[in-house]
């Protein structure tokens, strides 16, 4: 029953950050499903992966939550979403490959790097250029490539990397915030497909696991995100732009340091 609270707890927190801020909430997962898996015993050797495709699992529902709160607001830039996807959909399969085979020190440099950036530029409240835009169609199924890619690694939703690039580009952040959360569901979906096949290749795997997705964690935090997302759009509607900036930089260290600390 412990584990199955752990779960809850942790998806009420996911998801009231996926309606807050429109990210899948894998950073803050990833690290914490790594010390419930280490708890209960599950087998070392599989523990990071199984924890990222857990993550990655979770998000599929979480973003469907939150895109329908965002969604009842008017809060989204659906051609954003539409000119990203083709590229976020090959880029996760290509990612959660990847994984399976890059040191997880490295990759936990590059994203703490990646996002400490991120962070930063958002704190220091830099102003883009007024006449820039997002770019047409090929540059953003490019990005939308690199996004999956790198959100696969770690089973973040893609908002970490996309709600700073829109805000870049002048997209207004509510609306930045929403269009993330569309964006979030096909990375989570060619990540998910990425880590079940990969990971049925693999000898060793705890019960209840169809590739590297732990059911038993994927379910209890799915019951409790689903239901905070709306909760968290609410109050992402109420906040001033600034402190929403404010608590996207903050998080961003704080999630950055953790995953770094996690593989050093």
């Amino acid at each position: 029953m412990e584990w199955w609270l752990g779960y809850v707890a942790i998806g009420a927190a996911v998801g009231f950050f996926a309606g807050m801020l429109g990210i899948g909430g894998g950073a803050i997962m990833v690290p914490l499903l790594v010390i419930l898996f280490e708890a209960q015993g599950l087998p070392r050797a599989h523990i990071l992966h199984l924890a990222v495709g857990t993550g990655m699992a979770t998000i599929l529902f979480t973003s469907v939550a939150s895109v329908r709160a965002h969604a009842a607001r008017g809060a989204i830039r659906w051609d954003i979403a539409r000119s990203v996807t083709p590229g976020i959909l090959l880029g996760g399969l290509v990612g959660s490959w990847i994984a399976s085979f890059i040191p997880p020190l490295v990759f936990a440099a590059l994203f703490t790097a990646v996002i400490t950036i991120a962070a930063t530029n958002l704190l220091i409240d830099r102003k883009p250029r007024p006449a820039r835009q997002p770019p047409g169609f090929a540059g953003m199924s490019v990005f939308g490539f690199v996004v999956s890619a790198a959100s696969a690694f770690a089973a973040i939703g893609g908002a970490f990397l996309t709600v700073p690039f829109m805000l870049w580009c002048n997209v207004p952040i509510l609306e930045a915030i929403g269009t993330a959360a569309v964006i979030g569901f096909p990375i989570a979906l060619s990540g998910t497909i990425g880590f079940v096949v990969t990971g049925l290749r693999e000898t060793g795997l705890p019960p209840y696991s169809v590739g590297f997705v732990y059911l038993p964690g994927m379910v209890g935090i799915v019951l409790s995100s689903m239901l905070m997302a709306p909760v968290g759009a609410a109050a992402a509607h109420r906040l001033p732009t600034v402190w929403l900036k404010r608590i996207f930089a903050v998080l961003f260290y704080v999630m950055a340091m953790r995953m770094l600390l996690t593989f050093v």
